[in-house]
């Protein structure tokens, strides 16, 4: 279980509450500035946050770094590397401690596969594109808190996870996050992508100016008379080949 109370940064967004669930899939939505990143940095304990943030009954303020990052991960928005280590060194940075080594090669195998890293591992991670360094950086993500190697992994935190990447590979990564949600997992998602938010999400926060202006099931957030205001664009719902889909017009 996921827990904020009236969690809060003074200017960047007002007090929230929430509740979420293992097995949750949330997705926070809203335009450029409405305060997505700042909320996903603050319930991973990395800005200096007003309010509680407990994960699995343990309020993150009295955790050590350490102990933190054995319950959740978090991939920020941008990051550029800073050495030029090979992939598997920078993946190793990433894995619990002290895992059963076969486990953690089966484990990296089933991530990196579909995101075609296998061949990349040895590469040198300042030789990378743009969006193979985006693949690599989710995988570490994930290796952090994956439940077959860290039994206390609780929560992903992704911030826009499908920049840069190319549909075959957004696709793959919805794949394993659901997986990981399948297992007790819960993630949560920046996205500006209303109708991957539709069809993937099992809750969705809407946010406009620093406020989380509804919260709920698909059905109840994503309609044109809550998307409209905020956008500041008409929005229309269809349903085509049995799933519903936003327009905007």
């Amino acid at each position: 279980m996921l827990q904020l109370n009236q969690l809060n940064v003074v200017s960047r967004f007002v007090p929230f509450t929430a509740k979420v669930s293992p097995g949750t899939r949330v997705h926070i939505i809203g335009p450029n500035g409405a305060g997505k990143s700042s909320l996903l940095a603050s319930i991973a304990g990395m800005l200096n946050a007003e309010g509680e943030v407990s994960i699995a009954g343990q309020l993150i303020s009295s955790l050590s770094g350490r102990e933190l990052s054995r319950l959740r991960s978090y991939l920020c928005q941008q990051y550029l590397p800073l050495s030029a280590m090979p992939v598997f060194q920078y993946l190793s940075l990433h894995q619990p401690a002290e895992v059963n080594s076969a486990q953690l090669e089966k484990t990296l195998m089933m991530l990196c596969e579909p995101l075609h890293l296998e061949d990349k591992l040895s590469k040198p991670v300042t030789q990378l594109s743009g969006g193979e360094w985006q693949r690599v950086r989710l995988v570490a993500t994930l290796l952090q808190v994956w439940p077959t190697l860290n039994p206390q992994g609780t929560l992903l935190l992704l911030d826009e996870p499908a920049t840069g990447l190319d549909i075959a590979h957004q696709l793959a990564i919805d794949l394993i996050v659901n997986e990981f949600c399948a297992m007790g997992g819960i993630a949560i998602i920046s996205d500006h992508d209303l109708n991957h938010t539709l069809h993937q999400a099992s809750q969705v926060w809407l946010m406009s100016k620093g406020e989380v202006i509804a919260a709920g099931s698909c059905e109840a957030v994503l309609n044109p008379a809550n998307l409209a205001p905020v956008y500041g664009v008409s929005f229309q719902l269809h349903q085509f080949s049995g799933k519903p889909w936003i327009i905007a017009s």
